[in-house]
Order: structure tokens, then C-alpha cells, then sequence
């Protein structure tokens, strides 16, 4: 396949760009990079066009983040438990979805005290491997200008990686709650029934719903349709909710 920057670039003028108008190769293979379970279903809709019209998607855990599940989730609240409810709730959720049993990788990288993924060269190995074996058109993963921790590493680490690749991967960077700020290129607006689709598809993040509801008052599903709401506001069209993303390319 040609390198990706070609099919991509042309949609981004003027921007932001309906990401469900673009004639998108079916032959361009995805990676979903997740700092975190649950990051895949964030972009839910997006990746169900992708998954609808045959393009192949890989999605790659980079950690089980288990210090994001609270303590009274649990009777036993282990930081092990606490991991395994995370990788159980991320495969249920990609069973309902779809993926293929074998596209879902858990990279289990090395983590520092706070249990964010560390920029080590033994994690940054992993990931090179990962990209050299899926060989990615494009890598979606949230946006780095953010304050989770999770979130900023892991963009540093595939800036630092992609250029390594005969055929750079270009990225999509999507809007989280906790984005401050990014400048959209490319949008996929959604409407009631893809929205309570997705809500579900989070909701099978019980422990992340949970969390959600005791710290905000909102749960998970609430917290990231909310989201799309505000993102479909600066978006253009009438759409009641959307997905945004920011395109980066490395040639």
C-alpha cells in the first residue's frame, strides 16, 4: 500500500473534515495504541465505521492500570485484582465489539511507583516490535496534551518510534474529557443509537463506571457522551454528538 500520508492529507483542507466522507482505503490496517483499558472504547463509534466497512484493527493495552480501580470495587483489592478486572472488562468490551480474539495485545509494560508506563528502552523495544509486527496505516490514541500521565507518554513514545518505520503510520489523536486543548482535523459525527451503543460498549468498564459514579456523580458512559456532545458543538453540521481527532503524519 502507498504510504499513508498520501490518502490522508488531502482530507485534512479545509478542515475539520467528516471522518465518514473520507474514501479511507479498506486495505489500511489500524492500531488502537491504549495507554489504558477503556481508551479503545472512548473512540467507539469511529472504530465501528472502520470495523463495518472491513478495515483491519489491531488494539494494543499499553497498561492495565489497576490504581485506577477504587479499593471498595473489590473484597480482595489487590493491585493483581485489580489488573485482572481491568484486562477481564476490556475483553468482554472487544468480544461485544468484535475484534478478532487474536488483534488484542496487552503490552504489560514496565511502570513507575504511580503505575504510569515508563519511558525505558525495554518499553520502548516492546512497542517497536509491536508496530514492526502489525505494520499499522494508522494509530489512533488519545490526545498528549493532557494531563494523565498515561496519555503524554504514550504519544512521546510513537512520535519517537513511527519515523522508524518503512512506511510511517500516521496518527489520530482524539479528544478525552481531560484534553485541554487540540485542533480538529477529522470528525465522526454519531446520533442517539450509535451513542447508546457506545454507552453500552463502556459500560462493560464496570469498574471504570463505578469509579465514575463515586468521584463525579456520572458515570463513565455519561462522562465521555458528554464529550462528544461538546466535541459535536465545534464541529461543523448538526450532528448531537461526535469524536474528534487531530492527524499528525511522519513521512
Amino acid at each position: 500500500m502507498e504510504n499513508q500520508v498520501h490518502f490522508i492529507e488531502p482530507f485534512l483542507r479545509p478542515h475539520p473534515v467528516d471522518l465518514t466522507e473520507c474514501a479511507f482505503p479498506t486495505k489500511a490496517r489500524l492500531l488502537v495504541l491504549a495507554p489504558h483499558p477503556d481508551d479503545f472504547d472512548m473512540i467507539g463509534v469511529t472504530l465501528r465505521w472502520f470495523r463495518d466497512r472491513g478495515n483491519p484493527i489491531f488494539l494494543a493495552v499499553v497498561s492495565l492500570s489497576p490504581g485506577g480501580v477504587d479499593d471498595g470495587f473489590l473484597s480482595n483489592p489487590t493491585p493483581e485484582a485489580k489488573a485482572a478486572v481491568r484486562e477481564d472488562e476490556q475483553r468482554r468490551s472487544c468480544r461485544y465489539f468484535g475484534l478478532p480474539e487474536g488483534h488484542l495485545t496487552f503490552l504489560r509494560l514496565a511502570e513507575d511507583a504511580a503505575g504510569h508506563t515508563l519511558e525505558s528502552p525495554e518499553n520502548r523495544d516492546r512497542v517497536r516490535a509491536h508496530l514492526f509486527g502489525v505494520r499499522p496505516d494508522v494509530v489512533l490514541l488519545p490526545h498528549g496534551n493532557d494531563p494523565n500521565t498515561g496519555h503524554r507518554r504514550t504519544g512521546r513514545l510513537l512520535a519517537g518510534l513511527a519515523p522508524e518505520l518503512a512506511l510511517p503510520p500516521a496518527a489520530l489523536f482524539c479528544r478525552d474529557p481531560k484534553t485541554v486543548s487540540m485542533r480538529y482535523d477529522l470528525y465522526t459525527p454519531f446520533e442517539e443509537e450509535a451513542a447508546a451503543w457506545k454507552a453500552l460498549l463502556l459500560r462493560f468498564h464496570a469498574s471504570q463506571q463505578q469509579r465514575n459514579l463515586n468521584r463525579r456523580g456520572q458515570g463513565l458512559d455519561e462522562r465521555i457522551l458528554d464529550n462528544n456532545r461538546s466535541t459535536a458543538r465545534d464541529c461543523p453540521g448538526r450532528a448531537a454528538y461526535a469524536e474528534g481527532f487531530e492527524v499528525a503524519c511522519w513521512k
